[in-house]
């Protein structure tokens, strides 16, 4: 079998074109010559919600520990590095990770209340889903303690939050 020099793609050792890309070959007597195998190489993994390259790392630097108290302590959190990290954009963009978290959280525990006449399950099921996100927040606040700005996990599936 031979490899297409261009895309990578496993062809017939007498295929003159490839049927993926499109990319010519030479004539089958020609390519019988002994040649080093082609291999693809991959692209680089690209994280569409890694935004850290948007940030100024002097800011990253100057306001992480205000980061990390959005997710350390929520509402009071939230309000400090407001008040505390005004002008950073860093600070600015985790707080309104949190935000998002809060209205998730907020809409879980009134679907909870309001449908707790069946049983209980949905007070137990909102119950889980807070130490879920309990464990999202202590993950968001290690990637604040590497200087990431990443959106978090479920809260960033959330078409209605963007």
């Amino acid at each position: 079998m031979k490899v297409c020099p261009k895309c990578g793609m496993q062809l017939d050792d007498n295929a003159m074109f490839c049927s993926k890309c499109g990319a010519q070959f030479s004539a089958p007597n020609q390519q019988n010559q002994q040649q080093a195998p082609v291999y693809a190489v991959p692209a680089p993994a690209y994280d569409p919600y890694d935004h850290t390259s948007e940030f100024d790392p002097r800011d990253i630097s100057d306001n992480k520990v205000f980061s990390m108290l959005v997710y350390l302590m929520g509402a009071i959190g939230i309000i400090i590095a407001l008040l505390a990290a005004n002008n950073s954009k860093y600070a600015a963009f985790h707080v309104r990770q949190a935000l998002k978290f809060t209205v998730v959280e907020i809409l879980m525990w009134i679907a909870a209340v309001v449908t707790a006449w069946l049983l209980f399950i949905p007070v137990f099921a909102a119950a889980v889903m807070s130490l879920v996100f309990t464990v999202i927040k202590i993950i968001c606040f290690f990637q604040i303690c590497s200087g990431k700005a990443k959106e978090p996990a479920i809260i960033r599936s959330l078409k209605f939050l963007k």
